[in-house]
């Protein structure tokens, strides 16, 4: 059982020669005295042909849909009437001496042999092995290997050295649940499976390593979404002796370079950087979507102690232009609105004669400056949200991608847009509480300029050296500069409510290796199978991991999670009580 080819390799040149060609029987053709067997493997796809006199006949009269096949043969030049453009192996056909079945196989749950698929992605997922033989699902995979090399090529080039950090390490806060592990030689103790390697690539750079990076897998507990998995891979990075700057020009170069060699795009430079006050004020995220426009307008003061009660009173008025829309647009765009905390959307339809429909009525004494500053055309429709600054701006942030999606914006810009966000606010507070939390994790430096503000009544106005790398509207990266001095970190830790008790039971370890001479430092985390997710065009997170799990957080093939015997959980000291119904 000696491959010779791959069945895409074979050309007209090879005419004459004897191969050996092994993978899964594609599909079977019959006709009267002859047998077109498209064989498969993970390259492609070539024809065998076998005519009745031809020993191999019998055999061929067996072979069913994904039967694994062995093929010695013969190639030979199709004729000019047989020859086909739809696939590279379209001018030739292999003549075989021997045809040997190595394996057969049941029908399959759904068709593997290129039409399209109409399953359900559950039944996608429940046999998994053989959706992975789609051509579809094998190119993703071949493009995440693909793009995993360039980096780790790039990086080594760089000087970057791939260490592996612990996979079972203990529980510490970084914004979401943990996955415990029970331990059976300490009961009543737990490990817990890391959310990243954040603590561990930090202490690599106390111990002196410089430059770190690995494709590490993470686990977070929390909820489902399409570009989200429990269990998830990312690139790991980490520098020392660096400012903002040089990790930004680093990870810059090494997308351009990945892009480069992988997708043959060539991707600008330097990324477009823009503050998180900016992003949130003017497109009503932290990741902003901008291969279109759709800014918005800040038209408060239009409307401050106006006859309109809900402007007049309002922490923000933003304002964004849109086309044309029906009643039936407006009302779903309305729908969105509330779904992200507005209590409505206004509206208001330019025309010759001034704004009509919606809360046209009210804008009458603005309408002049409301037409200069937002450049609303004839035909256009002006798209309105109010209230406290912040839910003002992420619901019209939410109408806006709803209006990408309505009129398919994004597909006049370039295929895909990168940028920084930067500046991002060090500390967030729960409006209920009032109590003070992260916005990114405990271990990210404040702007030197504003660490003065600890401990203060503007403590929430503290810059944090963090940045998020943005692609179409996907935030693919985030990281920061990080503290190194002790005495920050301890203000750090104080602002989020951790005395030096607390702080010392949770990051003990960690405390006392920022004494051991600490490098100035900082890295950045790629969420990769996101990154991957956009640069193969897929729809879902899913769709570029050979094994996920479903928007449950199932493994519908494995059937995991599942129970586990008694005996298992009395080895590790646990018992299981179920709520109630």
């Amino acid at each position: 059982m000696k491959r010779t080819h791959y069945v895409s390799e074979l050309r007209p040149e090879h005419a004459g020669q004897q191969v050996v060609l092994q993978g899964w029987v594609n599909r079977v053709r019959d006709f009267p005295e002859q047998y077109f067997v498209i064989l498969r493997d993970r390259t492609g796809i070539a024809q065998i042909t076998v005519d009745s006199d031809n020993p191999a006949y019998a055999v061929a009269g067996e072979l069913r849909g994904e039967y694994v096949v062995e093929v010695t043969g013969t190639v030979r030049e199709r004729g000019e009437a047989q020859r086909t453009d739809q696939y590279p192996t379209g001018g030739v056909e292999v003549i075989p001496t021997e045809l040997r079945i190595l394996n057969r196989a049941t029908t399959p749950a759904f068709q593997v042999d290129g039409s399209p698929v109409t399953v359900s992605e559950d039944i996608r997922l429940k046999f998994r092995y053989l959706d992975l033989r789609r051509k579809d699902m094998q190119d993703v995979l071949r493009l995440r290997s693909r793009v995993q090399a360039e980096i780790t090529r790039y990086l080594d080039l760089q000087g970057f050295v791939n260490v592996e950090t612990p996979m079972l390490t203990r529980s510490t806060p970084e914004g979401a649940r943990d996955f415990l592990v029970p331990s059976r030689l300490s009961q009543g103790e737990f490990y817990a499976l890391p959310q990243s390697p954040q603590l561990f690539k930090q202490l690599l750079m106390i111990a002196g390593l410089d430059r770190y990076y690995q494709f590490a897998r993470c686990f977070r507990d929390e909820d489902l979404r399409a570009d989200r998995q429990p269990d998830f891979t990312q690139l790991d990075m980490e520098m020392s002796f660096v400012e903002l700057d040089d990790v930004l020009n680093l990870n810059e170069s090494l997308l351009r370079h990945v892009f480069r060699e992988v997708m043959g795009e060539e991707l600008p430079t330097p990324f477009p950087r823009i503050s998180y006050h900016e992003a949130m004020d003017r497109y009503g995220s932290d990741k902003p979507d901008l291969r279109f426009g759709h800014a918005f307008t800040d038209v408060t003061d239009l409307f401050r102690g106006g006859a309109f009660q809900a402007f007049a009173d309002a922490g923000a008025v933003k304002v964004m232009v849109a086309p044309d829309l029906t009643r039936k647009q407006i009302d779903e765009l309305e729908r969105v609105a509330k779904q992200n905390g507005a209590k409505g959307l206004a509206w208001a339809k330019r025309g010759p004669d001034g704004f009509t429909g919606g809360v046209s009525k009210f804008l009458t004494d603005a309408a002049a400056e409301l037409t200069a500053r937002t450049g609303v055309q004839d035909g256009q429709t002006l798209l309105f949200s109010a209230g406290d600054w912040r839910p003002a701006v992420e619901a019209l942030g939410a109408v806006r991608n709803a209006l990408r999606d309505l009129f398919d914006l994004a597909s006049g810009g370039p295929r895909f847009h990168i940028s920084w966000v930067t500046d991002f606010p060090q500390l967030d507070q729960d409006p209920d509480t009032g109590t003070w939390t992260y916005m990114h994790h405990p271990f990210t430096a404040p702007h030197p300029d504003d660490l003065a503000l600890f401990g203060t009544p503007r403590q929430g106005e503290i810059r944090a050296q963090a940045y998020d790398l943005v692609l179409n509207g996907f935030e693919v990266g985030g990281g920061s500069i990080r503290i190194h001095q002790p005495d920050v970190q301890a203000k750090m830790f104080a602002a989020i409510g951790f005395d030096e008790a607390a702080a010392r039971a949770k990051f003990g370890f960690f405390m006392d290796a920022l004494e051991s001479g600490t490098p100035p430092h900082g890295g950045i985390a790629w969420g990769f199978d996101r990154l991957i997710m956009l640069m193969s065009g897929a729809s879902n997170i899913r769709e570029v991991i050979a094994f996920p799990k479903n928007n449950r957080g199932v493994d519908l093939m494995a059937l995991a999670p599942s129970t586990v015997d008694d005996a298992q959980l009395a080895e590790v000291g646990v018992q299981v009580r179920l709520p109630a119904e």
